[in-house]
């Protein structure tokens, strides 16, 4: 009987998120990742669709790290009839619970609040879905140790690799019927301010290879000189800096590297406002596991009391009436939603206030327009003029650039048979096509959303 692998692109697919791969086999069903659209709005609305494939035939999730473009689409999943497992690193599932049960949250308020205020144009809104939802979901996590190969069937094994990039998240490799599969996850870079390197692939038969930053190096910028000048006109100025960022490992970084400025005296004692419900839970994840990271307990500790950590939206509200100087980080990275959007309302259209971008920007998101320099931008229905100073660091970001992702593939030791470019807008989708033909002459395939290969192995 002919055996082959059905491959479902159902998302990462010509676009950057979305992440969720489904293998059809005549053993078992797996679901590479399940994650939420983000970025333009033809997008988000993918999300209220259901998968066009059979969801109760799904056996098991895998799930390489727990950003929400890789795991906010699985209460969906159950509410379409998934029942099985749901498996990744024990720091990836404490990543993902915080993150689905956050999210689901913003998902209740923002409905309940659109339906106050009357702008949306559904009756009623309705949450994407609920902490409920959440929390039954949460009940089918099942956490695996990394490097150990996992059986799954008597023909199919798997195997989850440290990754950098976020604390628990790995690259995975399947077996099956003696054919190596690849899902690169996101690739974290080298010599990172709290990670790990990533581990590489040795052998992959079909490589599934991210490719947010296919087309570009991250520039060689002095991150702590820049955030000390940018810290210093701040004061100067008599202004606030706010920093948009992301929950998981770059609110971590950025709390450490201004503990260290702060340490060797490059910048006064200002005071910082970490602003992230979530962010806060993160960091109990770098408490409970040590051994994924780089930081000392002491380092750990010294960092977290070097901040101001805000509670309650009462204290977002007391942190905005602060006259002081100050740093706040808040959520969400992109600025599509999440404390921050508090703080923009109220002082973006302040002269003295700097915006300062750190993380990739999706196209469609807020983050993304800031960066390209709108005048105006809207919160909850309405239009705020943009009077900040808005700058950006490139350099923080947590995705491999295209030198790192050659790297990474370079100790492959066979010729796979096909490598898809997954996880990328169409630009960078179609350079790392050609810098992967030219450097190692491999077979390159870009899918499209909802493309599906049959592959006989």
């Amino acid at each position: 009987m002919e055996k082959f692998v059905k491959v479902n692109f159902l998302g990462a697919s010509s676009v950057v998120t979305g992440s969720k791969f489904l293998l059809e086999t005549s053993e078992q069903n797996i679901l590479i990742d399940c994650g939420m659209f983000q970025g333009l709005k033809t997008l988000r609305e993918l999300n209220w669709s259901n998968l066009p494939v059979d969801v109760k035939s799904i056996d098991i999730v895998l799930l390489t790290h727990g950003h929400l473009d890789h795991v906010g689409y699985l209460p969906r999943l159950l509410k379409q009839g998934f029942r099985g497992k749901i498996v990744g690193t024990a720091p990836t599932l404490a990543i993902a619970e915080i993150i689905l049960k956050d999210s689901a949250k913003i998902h209740e308020e923002e409905a309940e609040k659109a339906n106050k205020e009357k702008y949306t144009k559904h009756k009623p809104a309705l949450p994407f879905y609920t902490v409920e939802e959440a929390e039954q979901t949460i009940k089918l996590f099942h956490s695996e140790e990394d490097d150990k190969w996992i059986s799954l069937t008597e023909n199919i094994s798997y195997r989850f690799q440290y990754n950098g990039h976020i604390i628990g998240a790995t690259f995975i490799e399947l077996d099956i019927n003696g054919k190596r599969f690849v899902f690169s996850g996101d690739i974290g870079r080298t010599n990172d301010y709290l990670l790990k390197n990533p581990k590489t692939p040795e052998w992959a038969d079909y490589l599934f290879i991210e490719s947010t930053y296919g087309n570009k190096l991250h520039p060689k910028e002095d991150v702590e000189t820049i955030l000390e000048d940018i810290i210093k006109e701040t004061i100067n100025r008599k202004g606030n800096l706010i920093i948009p960022s992301f929950a998981v490992e770059r609110l971590q970084t950025l709390m450490y590297i201004l503990w260290q400025l702060y340490k060797q005296r490059r910048i006064p004692n200002i005071p910082i406002f970490i602003d992230s419900p979530m962010g806060n839970n993160v960091l109990d994840v770098f408490k409970h596991f040590p051994n994924w990271h780089r930081l000392t307990t002491e380092e750990y500790y010294a960092m977290c009391n070097h901040v101001n950590i805000v509670q309650s939206y009462r204290e977002t509200w007391e942190t905005i009436d602060d006259k002081r100087s100050k740093i706040v980080i808040a959520g969400s990275g992109m600025v599509t939603g999440g404390r921050v959007l508090t703080y923009l309302q109220q002082l973006i259209d302040e002269p003295s206030t700097t915006v300062l971008l750190v993380g990739y920007q999706a196209e469609g998101t807020r983050g993304r327009q800031l960066k390209e320099g709108v005048h105006e931008i809207r919160f909850f229905g309405k239009y705020y003029l943009v009077k900040a100073t808005i700058k950006t660091i490139e350099s923080l970001s947590a995705h491999a650039d295209q030198e790192d992702l050659l790297n990474w593939m370079k100790t492959i030791k066979n010729i796979p048979e096909m490598v898809y470019l997954i996880h990328g807008e169409p630009t960078a989708l179609d350079a790392f096509r050609t810098k992967i033909k030219n450097t190692y002459g491999w077979h390159v395939k870009i899918p499209q959303l909802t493309d599906v290969e049959k592959l006989i192995i």
